[in-house]
């Protein structure tokens, strides 16, 4: 993504810098062709998935193997696959429109992302000519399906902690390998598995194993609370003899494929929550629509509007940070030629530079749907507790999304290290506008008066990003290069960066919309930003305080505060009208809206 000056942005830089709202991606720029792939995904699922629904949550390989190679058949499979290995070489937004709109068909969109995604992408990223040219035609078309192994059962969130060993042949021709994976989705019928091992104990390495191979087995099917329509088992190495030519990237270098994998893995995550939120809307205002209660709809009761409002605002703020961050992506990889020979280095940077933002798209759709999901069931009442309605295999399938990928702690750390990282790097100025902002901080903020459609709210946002400096700063200063075991702070310096990208992705959509529709046509939207604007600064005040107090105590402490206190001055506004406004909509529209 370029900014209004043509320049590459940075990632992390939205937390320090002003951003164009004509620089971001939003769902209301989607072309022809975009929304033709969403069509022909949407006309699939409905098609040829749905009715076949009860059958693949009994975890019917067969039924969900054949399923796969239709999703290839009509390209769902190769839209990140180059076309010179069978694929259709899409651009991001395209791909995330994809996933989304895939997740209405629960387990079978498990199955498909980790295909498409963890499975896939290391060979399309870091794949050598020939093992793409072996394995990325039949991947594309789902003649063969993939599998990611990474977790073991004594390394999950220590990815590098693994056991799994692998030992070069004594004739030079194979790596040995010897270990155990758990929890690897697709492996009951997956037939390539990316699989990461330690060469000489030592050397986390990355191979491209084949169902067949001797000594590999897959163990028995997990019992799981939710995604139970998705193959769930353990793998077992022994004395596995994988040829050389199928080591993935460099010996020693694993750690950079999965890092980087994983990173699109949250990125994709995110947008599959979105696509189930959107239909745990649609579930519930249509059961408010219709169960009776004392003469009246459901709907008719604030209550109830109250928490479908709610659920679409938070949709919307998710939808809004999924689209642009596919933007930064996109922008990120598309000029890099994938068939140079340091093409698997320049991706591995490119994905690398939005890490954070990978990361928070992560730890906020999860959350977000976890929370509609909820909201869902509790419309549905007692219904919603009965397998008979769908929310209550959404609510079960959600939980899952919180441990995916890098649990949401762990991300919730990274997010502040890595922003840490790149400013000691000097790719970001955190440090020099942190303390530029220390003398305006000992001024008087004069009153405001705010005119212009959503300038209430932008304050806001740059008050967020002030506060976020003035915590950030005293952190550093504070604990320094002991930072990383102030677990606690980090946290909430992650809670308020991630709450500064989704008020800033909101509003820059919305004022986008607006440049682009009218103030008319935004309405909805105007309202939902400034709803999620408003009660997200409160939340970003309450994170401040903890921070703080954790930090310091007595009178530097009361100073402090007095400091944050002239930040977040902010006359509130009436969400409780807005959000009935929004009620009224989704409930005459029955499903999400914008």
């Amino acid at each position: 993504m370029l900014d209004t000056k043509g320049t590459k942005v940075k990632g992390g830089s939205f937390i320090i810098d002003d951003v164009e709202a004509s620089s971001v991606v939003i769902p209301e720029d989607f072309v022809e062709e975009q929304r033709m792939m969403m069509e022909t995904t949407r006309d699939f699922v409905e098609g040829e998935v749905m009715p076949h629904d009860e059958e693949i949550e009994k975890l019917n390989y067969e039924l969900t193997v054949k399923l796969i190679r239709k999703a290839g058949e009509l390209g769902l499979l190769g839209s990140d696959v180059p076309e010179e290995y069978g694929g259709l070489g899409l651009d991001k937004v395209s791909s995330t429109l994809i996933n989304e709109t895939l997740a209405k068909a629960s387990s079978f969109a498990l199955s498909v992302g980790a295909h498409v995604g963890i499975g896939t992408l290391p060979i399309v990223f870091f794949g050598t000519a020939e093992q793409k040219r072996k394995y990325l035609p039949a991947l594309a078309t789902g003649e063969k399906i993939a599998a990611y192994c990474l977790t073991e059962p004594t390394s999950g969130s220590d990815a590098l902690g693994a056991k799994t060993t692998a030992k070069l042949s004594e004739d030079g021709q194979h790596y040995i390998l010897n270990g155990s994976k758990i929890f690897i989705t697709n492996a009951g019928f997956a037939d390539i598995f990316i699989v990461y091992a330690k060469v000489d104990g030592k050397d986390f390495t990355t191979f491209i194993v084949e169902r067949d191979m001797e000594g590999f087995s897959i163990g028995p099917e997990e019992k799981k609370m939710g995604i139970k329509g998705s193959s769930t088992c353990p793998l077992f190495f022994e004395d596995v003899k994988v040829p050389v030519e199928n080591v993935l990237g460099e010996i020693g270098r694993g750690h950079v494929i999965a890092f980087n994998i994983l990173n699109i893995g949250r990125f994709k995550l995110g947008a599959g929550c979105l696509g189930a939120a959107k239909e745990a809307i649609e579930l519930s205002s249509k059961y408010a629509n219709t169960r009776t209660q004392f003469s009246k709809p459901l709907s008719a009761f604030p209550l109830i509007g109250k928490k479908l409002a709610e659920m679409n605002i938070r949709t919307y703020v998710t939808e809004s940070m999924v689209y642009r961050t596919s933007g930064l992506i996109d922008s990120s990889m598309k000029d890099i030629d994938q068939n140079q020979p340091d093409s698997g280095q320049l991706l591995a940077k490119s994905i690398a530079e939005y890490a954070l933002e990978c990361s928070i798209n992560k730890v906020f759709a999860s959350e977000v749907l976890d929370f509609v999901a909820d909201e869902g069931v509790q419309i549905h009442g007692g219904y919603g507790f009965t397998q008979e309605y769908k929310i209550e295999r959404i609510y079960r399938d959600s939980r899952i999304n919180r441990i995916f990928e890098g649990t949401n702690e762990i991300n919730r750390l990274l997010i502040p290290g890595t922003l840490v990282k790149k400013a000691m790097k000097g790719e970001l100025p955190l440090m020099q506008k942190a303390q530029g902002l220390q003398a305006e901080l000992m001024q008087l903020v004069p009153g405001q008066t705010f005119e212009g459609t959503l300038e209430h709210e932008t304050h806001l946002l740059l008050m967020a990003k002030k506060i976020f400096l003035m915590i950030g700063g005293l952190a550093m200063q504070k604990y320094a290069m002991e930072l990383d075991k102030q677990q606690e702070v980090l946290s909430n310096l992650a809670d308020v960066m991630i709450l500064v990208y989704a008020m800033e992705s909101a509003l820059l959509r919305t004022r986008k919309m607006i440049a682009k529709l009218g103030e008319q046509k935004a309405a909805n939207a105007i309202e939902m930003t400034k709803v999620y604007v408003h009660e997200a600064f409160d939340d970003v005040d309450r994170f401040a305080k903890e921070a703080l107090a954790t930090m310091e105590s007595g009178d530097v402490l009361r100073t402090q505060l007095s400091i944050l206190k002239k930040l977040t001055r902010n006359t509130p506004i009436d969400t409780v009208a807005v959000k009935r406004g929004i009620a009224a909509r989704v409930i005459g529209a029955e499903k999400y809206i914008v």
